[in-house]
């Protein structure tokens, strides 16, 4: 899970350039039984590489530029959500009914973060809308984790019935999950190459003049797109209007970034989506697979309107399988893979340090798109890249494994690239900054993407869910 050359590898990526990389490791930074800071480690490592490889390629510089990975500031920034403070006020994390419930056979666990799904648990339990969580553990208590599982599915909630890793491997979306590559790519058309502008300024922001369409929630998506952002990109963030973000949510994951939103059916707003892709670089996409496919939005049909395009498509389970057109968020698929179960203990499921299968999959996304526009500048072509929550944890798990085979533990440094130690990591002040906002006074977590030369902050802090105007800047 934690070798960084076959990550880099999977990427597309010249193996030589792994040499590049070098580590501050941080004891007690992502401590947990699963080895969460390597995979942290990676994620970002491979992300600040495609970022410097990039900037190289658009500068004409004869070397890469190195990358420091810092443990401190990657584990600072797993925690983004966490560090935020808007006015000083902590943000909400989750709401009453999203946790672990004890049902007649194990455990389950809900999302229910958005109205939406609230409603939906409750319909799915037969509860009204004044439910307290009192009344749905009672009834969840009642009920085997399995059949809770599917009750709610089908009433389109969020539910998942606690697994051990076995039990994951052996279910048909965790086999079609573990045939996977970590990081899919593919090559549409024979759009010419782009050879990009050339990039100048001081940082170097290796994404700039690049346009990237947004359509991402919650983390993983954000998280990969607010690093695009960092990097110089033009990101529009685009929503429907009956949709809304959380505040909190949208603060930390909107900086460098704007936000509109657009009802995709109605003609007009259509029509300006179409006017936005037709000189778009990058669409991120992070609904659920097949969602989107009605507004002509699949990778396939952007393709061919857009040649050229770059589009990363995101899920949580894969686009395939039993459970491919499912909606999904990291605290469930943790419950469904075996994750909870080895973070535990007899008495309860646990979770990891960090929502690390969002932010690591985050990071992952921002570098398969920055190394897919490195190579559609050589080859041409557009490009498509799918990456899965379910997949990332399956990495995790498997380095687990292979870890204790080898004597290797959660602890261990990266085994590539130059790496020292340093103090221990109980302190985030040296990776966090406080700026002013349309939202308020921020204190937040700086960007762990970092290479000479590059950037250290956003250009931008974040703005108000859905106010910006749907035009490129």
């Amino acid at each position: 899970m934690t070798d960084m050359t076959q990550t880099w590898i999977g990427l597309g990526g010249d193996p030589a350039l792994v040499s590049r990389i070098s580590v501050v490791a941080r004891p007690g930074a992502l401590q947990a039984r699963l080895p969460v800071r390597e995979l942290a480690r990676v994620c970002v490592g491979a992300c600040a590489l495609a970022a410097a490889e990039l900037g190289a390629r658009r500068t004409g510089a004869a070397d890469v530029p190195g990358v420091r990975v810092d443990d401190g500031a990657v584990a600072t920034a797993f925690v983004s959500e966490r560090q935020l403070l808007i006015d000083g006020r902590a943000p909400v994390a989750f709401s009453p009914l999203s946790r672990f419930w004890r049902t007649a056979d194990g455990w389950v666990r809900t999302h229910a973060n958005y109205p939406h799904h609230r409603a939906r648990l409750l319909s799915a339990l037969r509860l009204p809308d004044s439910a307290a969580p009192e009344e749905v553990a009672a009834r969840l208590a009642g009920l085997p984790a399995l059949d809770a599982e599917e009750a709610v599915y089908a009433a389109g909630g969020l539910a998942v019935a606690l697994r051990t890793a076995e039990e994951w491997a052996a279910h048909p979306q965790g086999a079609a999950v573990a045939g996977r590559p970590l990081v899919e790519r593919e090559r549409l058309g024979t759009a010419p190459g782009d050879a990009l502008a050339p990039l100048g300024g001081d940082p170097a922001r290796p994404a700039g003049g690049l346009r990237v369409l947004d359509l991402t929630r919650v983390i993983a998506g954000p998280v990969a797109t607010r690093t695009l952002a960092l990097l110089g990109a033009d990101v529009l963030r685009v929503d429907a209007p009956g949709l809304p973000e959380q505040v909190d949510t949208h603060a930390d994951t909107g900086f460098g970034k704007r936000s509109t939103r657009l009802d995709l059916g109605r003609a007009a707003d259509r029509c300006r989506f179409e006017e936005l892709l037709a000189r778009a670089d990058v669409v991120v996409t992070g609904y659920r697979p097949g969602a989107l496919d009605r507004f002509g939005l699949s990778p396939e049909a952007l393709a061919e309107r857009r040649p050229g395009l770059v589009v990363a498509q995101l899920s949580a389970w894969g686009s395939y399988g039993p459970w491919g057109e499912r909606r999904g968020f990291d605290s469930l698929v943790q419950v469904a893979t075996g994750i909870a179960v080895a973070e535990g203990s007899s008495r309860r499921p646990g979770a990891l340090p960090a929502q690390a299968l969002d932010h690591g999959t985050g990071y992952l996304v921002a570098a398969a798109v920055l190394r897919a526009l490195t190579e559609r500048s050589y080859e041409g072509g557009s490009r498509v890249v799918r990456l899965a929550l379910a997949r990332t944890a399956a990495w995790l798990t498997y380095g687990a494994e292979t870890g204790a085979k080898s004597g290797r533990r959660g602890d261990g440094a990266t085994r590539e690239g130059r790496a020292h130690d340093e103090p221990a990591h109980d302190d985030p002040g040296p990776w966090l900054a406080e700026r002013d906002s349309p939202v308020g006074r921020l204190r937040y977590a700086l960007s762990p993407v970092s290479f000479e030369g590059g950037p250290v902050d956003w250009a931008r802090p974040p703005g108000a869910w859905g106010t910006d105007d749907a035009v490129w800047a």
